[in-house]
């Protein structure tokens, strides 16, 4: 037998050859093609990963600080001051009358669903807005909510009480007419209350500066846990600086001494009420 018949001719060989590179390119290709799919993945699974991680992160914070949220200007015992031209106590205000003479200080603990509230409110405003506004007297705001659910099915107390922190919050000095305009507008019990919206509106009316912060604050409910600890506190421990207790709302103290009234009809006389202010300083 000759060797040489079957050996593969030059051409064939040449041709093989390019063959099997081609073949190889081919494959090289495909890998190289597995490798920048297997890379852009990988760069894309780690950014998603990184992007959740940071909107995790963000949620997870604003969560968190509306979890733990504190009012700065309901620094009076968890009530807010207002004291001459109906310009709130903060941090770098106390709008104190010129003379320096000690004044009645009026405390009143309040639920904004609550109606026995509004009966006292509503005929005592105008004496209240002329004492604190010519700088006669001074006046805490203590917001509280124990009324939920009861016949409110849009959490109306809670609500109202967390758009008048924020009202404290963002626009402190609008504070006293938003508080009276909330109580012009008290929905009836067993209702559901006004939107969001509505109680937004009402802060406008107040002459505050409705942006997104104070909205996302207001529909958020931001102070909501600060609200329920800071009921829990006022319905179980007496009131700093006195031996007495809330028993219900409206709560009524003047120079540390509580108001009472034994009628509706002396609950709602602003007469007999300013007598108790005047004896009491």
């Amino acid at each position: 037998m000759n060797p040489g018949l079957n050996k593969p001719t030059r051409n064939e060989q040449r041709e093989a050859a390019r063959e099997k590179a081609k073949a190889m390119r081919e494959q090289h290709k495909k890998d190289e093609r597995r490798k920048r799919f297997a890379l852009q993945a990988g760069i894309i699974g780690v950014i998603v990963i990184a992007v959740a991680a940071v909107v995790f992160s963000l949620v997870s914070t604003s969560n968190n600080q509306a979890l733990q949220a504190t009012p700065t200007n309901m620094s009076f015992d968890g009530g807010i001051k207002i004291g001459q031209d109906l310009k709130a106590f903060t941090a770098t205000s106390t709008p104190t009358p010129d003379s320096g003479k000690s004044v009645p200080n009026i405390q009143i603990y309040l639920d904004y669903q609550c109606p026995v509230c509004q009966a006292f409110e509503v005929p005592n405003a105008s004496q209240l807005e002329s004492w604190v506004k010519t700088g006669a007297a001074t006046v805490e705001y203590h917001p509280i909510s124990f009324l939920d659910g009861r016949g409110s099915p849009n959490e109306y107390s809670s609500r109202a009480a967390n758009a008048a922190i924020c009202v404290a919050e963002h626009s402190p000095d609008n504070y006293f007419k938003f508080n009276n305009i909330l109580f012009a507008n008290q929905p009836q019990e067993g209702t559901a209350g006004p939107s969001n919206q509505e109680i937004i509106s009402r802060a406008s009316e107040a002459g505050v500066a409705v942006n997104d912060t104070f909205t996302s604050c207001v529909n958020d409910k931001v102070f909501a846990n600060w609200i329920s600890d800071t009921t829990d506190k006022v319905l179980s421990e007496p009131i700093k600086g006195t031996n007495y207790s809330v028993e219900g709302t409206p709560y009524i103290l003047v120079n540390g001494k509580p108001y009472t009234w034994n009628t509706g009809e002396e609950l709602v006389s602003p007469a007999r009420f300013a007598q108790f202010v005047q004896a009491s300083n």
